[in-house]
């Protein structure tokens, strides 16, 4: 059997999931302190030895079998239960790196409320053993952040220590009601590049500018018409941002430099466009140096990339239906993020289809106030802003069921 057949099989009864999960006898009074742990120690990606090690303590207490030091601190723990080859194998990933933001490390993403989620949905699908067949694995992620973690787990040989899985699955915390679970077939999160241009030209003194060609101007007109890209060659139903994060020339004030640097970064949801795009980003550049006389060529450099992560929609059928049953009005349709993940190379290297989804977080109070002032988009923390921080028991509850609900929708029996 194909692993595509095993995810287009019907799908096991939404109210009987729903039923499972509010009736399961799974003891969670751990998940606070562990979350409070991981919430105090925050580590920054590449370097979350301790993180790492506490969700290896912390698996000790299912029937998994665990793999560490995946790709650097990455983890996985595959559960199998009345597995053969015909049952489905699902893997859902929760990532679990930091930040740095306001000078000091901090979980300003929610990425330890992931973790706390996904080792809590493996404690209910151990309880309910009885109720499932198949095998599920939970693949704890590290850097994030800096975009390269599942790269990094998936050249560290990923496909070879674990079971293909048929499908794969991901959840994010983000702004919105604490315990709203947020869901949307295709694109859902932005793709993303970096780009640095080089863009040269000829030094001199600032008493002699007509014996330089001037790097700063040349890049000043180059912000400038990037806007005219998107302005005049996007349509304006279609989505893209380029913005100029920073733009480096130059060391003393009365040099003119003999090149200049500009590093970019794009948001889209069309990877077609995208390439169009960038096209034009080439030509604008090159018309604007061949402008100011330069005679060598500019260097581009691009990086940093981020996949649309775009949801199959038999997969969103599947497990919408089990979170409209087990969540009733807090199961609702998700805003498009143009924010970026790298959740995406984890089923693509598998070739298998996948859902990400959202939780909301934000404190109900707060929410609820905002909304009724109409101004949500002003007073309600978004992630990595320092005062982000989940409201601990209604996230936590949607989040743990969400991803224990999503992994039945495909092994319950």
């Amino acid at each position: 059997m194909s692993q595509h057949s095993k995810t287009s099989q019907a799908s096991p009864n939404p109210q009987h999931i729903a039923d499972l999960l509010n009736n399961h006898t799974a003891d969670l009074s751990w998940q606070q302190a562990f979350y409070d742990d991981l919430h105090e120690h925050p580590e920054l990606s590449h370097q979350e030895e301790r993180t790492a090690a506490a969700i290896h303590a912390a698996l000790q207490r299912f029937d998994v079998e665990v793999t560490t030091g995946i790709g650097g601190h990455g983890i996985t723990a595959v559960m199998r239960n009345q597995a053969t080859e015909e049952t489905p194998t699902a893997l859902m990933r929760a990532d679990f790196d930091a930040l740095f933001v306001d000078g000091k490390n901090m979980h300003a993403c929610g990425h330890d409320m992931h973790t706390t989620a996904l080792l809590g949905a493996l404690a209910i699908l151990d309880n309910l053993r009885e109720h499932w067949a198949g095998t599920v694995i939970a693949l704890f992620q590290p850097a994030e952040e800096s975009s390269i973690g599942a790269k990094l787990m998936i050249e560290d040989d990923l496909v070879d220590k674990i079971p293909a899985p048929d499908v794969c699955l991901g959840q994010h915390v983000m702004p919105g009601r604490a315990g709203e679970v947020q869901t949307r077939r295709g694109p859902l999160m932005a793709g993303c590049d970096s780009i640095k241009v080089t863009i040269f030209g000829k030094s001199a003194h600032a008493s002699m500018p007509h014996k330089s060609i001037d790097p700063t101007y040349t890049a000043a007109m180059i912000v400038t018409r990037l806007q005219a890209i998107v302005g005049r060659e996007v349509a304006p139903d279609e989505f893209f941002v380029i913005s100029v994060g920073t733009l480096r020339s130059g060391d003393t004030n009365n040099i003119i430099p003999d090149s200049a640097e500009l590093v970019l970064n794009t948001r889209y949801y069309d990877e077609e466009l995208a390439e169009r795009v960038y096209a034009a980003l080439k030509r604008v550049v090159q018309a604007e140096v061949d402008a100011s006389g330069s005679t060598q060529e500019p260097e581009f450099h691009f990086y940093a990339h981020g996949e649309v992560v775009d949801n199959n929609d038999a997969v969103f059928n599947r497990v919408r239906r089990t979170f409209d049953a087990t969540f009733g009005e807090q199961s609702v349709t998700a805003q498009r993020s143009t924010v970026s993940e790298d959740f995406t190379y984890l089923p693509k290297v598998w070739n298998v289809p996948y859902l990400f989804w959202f939780v909301g977080s934000t404190p109900r109070q707060l929410w609820d106030e905002a909304a009724a002032r109409g101004t949500i988009d002003t007073d309600v923390p978004v992630n990595h802003q320092a005062n982000f921080v989940p409201e601990y028991k209604p996230t936590v509850h949607a989040t743990t069921l969400a991803g224990a609900g999503a992994l039945l929708s495909f092994v319950a029996a």
